[in-house]
């Protein structure tokens, strides 16, 4: 709480700086060294002060507002993704605003002319697929995170889908596992043939691609079961459960028999599978705190240029380690 009396003017003093470099700090704005801003905060919150929103607004002409423009309605990828986006401006004192758009067109033309009219500082473009979008056309700093923009000049934060696939394998063979067969979803989803690509160049076979769902990975574990695989590798940890499902049903042990793996690391599929599953984490907090990063420095007047694809982890457990 804002202590009665206590000025800018007193958190500089308190920190040794001077007032304009106290409101820089407090603003996430200027040149300034990532001690110094700390140095000024810690006197803020020492004092209890915090700075007047209104005012600030009026003096910088900016809103201290950031929009997530998603066509996720569920929530499944732009709210985690939201998460790191607000752990960076948050520090910054901005405030982050949910758009869903439904993957409707017009519903996003309508959000953009509210967010460009209520003078937001900038936009934070996500959604459910990682096909390249096209771009959007405001006059405010934009950033596109898990899916491209197809305008290579816009700033742009992406995963690295290939490595995560070719992570999955590596861990198979490492584990002695060398009849590998692959299940993943319909074959024009950008993430489902970007995994099946790196999975095939390591194993130099044929992915089945299907849907993004329990009973595909059923169906799919009595076709590949002909092949007499040792593990199974699965584009999405929705199939991998379903495929856990169904070897558990034939009476095959995983991963004593065949060793399962998935994909997003989903808590809600990954960890109700029985066994739990080794599953590929997308970091999609780390993603949203690059996103925001990108952002401010664009807001900053410092955009950035191009693609950033960012590192998955793997995260090992019982359907390929066993108890």
């Amino acid at each position: 709480m804002k202590r009665p009396g206590v000025r800018m003017v007193d958190v500089a003093a308190l920190a040794g700086v001077s007032a304009g470099t106290a409101s820089k700090a407090l603003s996430n704005t200027g040149q300034l060294s990532q001690e110094t801003r700390d140095r000024v905060r810690r006197a803020a919150a020492t004092l209890g002060f915090t700075p007047d929103a209104r005012g600030r607004a009026l003096s910088s002409g900016r809103t201290y507002t950031v929009a997530l423009l998603t066509t996720d309605s569920s929530g499944r990828f732009s709210i985690p993704i939201m998460r790191g986006v607000e752990d960076v401006l948050s520090a910054g004192e901005l405030a982050t605003v949910l758009c869903d758009t439904r993957d409707d067109p017009l519903r996003e033309q309508t959000y953009l002319r509210s967010l460009v009219a209520r003078g937001v500082d900038g936009i934070v473009v996500t959604g459910r697929r990682t096909e390249p979008r096209a771009r959007i056309d405001v006059p405010l700093p934009v950033v596109y995170a898990l899916a491209a923009s197809t305008d290579p000049t816009d700033a742009s934060v992406i995963v690295d889908d290939a490595a995560g696939a070719a992570a999955t394998i590596a861990h198979l063979h490492g584990l002695g596992r060398t009849r590998i067969a692959h299940i993943t979803g319909p074959a024009h989803h950008r993430s489902a043939a970007e995994r099946a690509e790196a999975v095939a160049a390591a194993l130099c076979t044929e992915p089945l691609y299907g849907d993004w769902s329990e009973r595909w990975g059923r169906q799919a574990t009595d076709l590949v079961l002909r092949q007499n695989p040792d593990a199974i590798s699965c584009g999405s940890d929705q199939i991998a459960r379903g495929v856990c499902d169904r070897l558990r049903e034939l009476g095959h042990s995983v991963p004593e028999d065949i060793a399962v793996t998935g994909y997003d690391n989903w808590p809600v599929m990954a960890l109700a599978s029985r066994p739990p599953l080794t599953s590929v984490d997308l970091r999609l907090e780390d993603l949203g705190r690059r996103a925001a990063t990108l952002l401010l420095e664009a807001i900053a007047g410092k955009p950035h240029h191009g693609v950033l694809e960012l590192p998955t982890q793997l995260i090992t457990r019982e359907s390929t380690l066993g108890t």
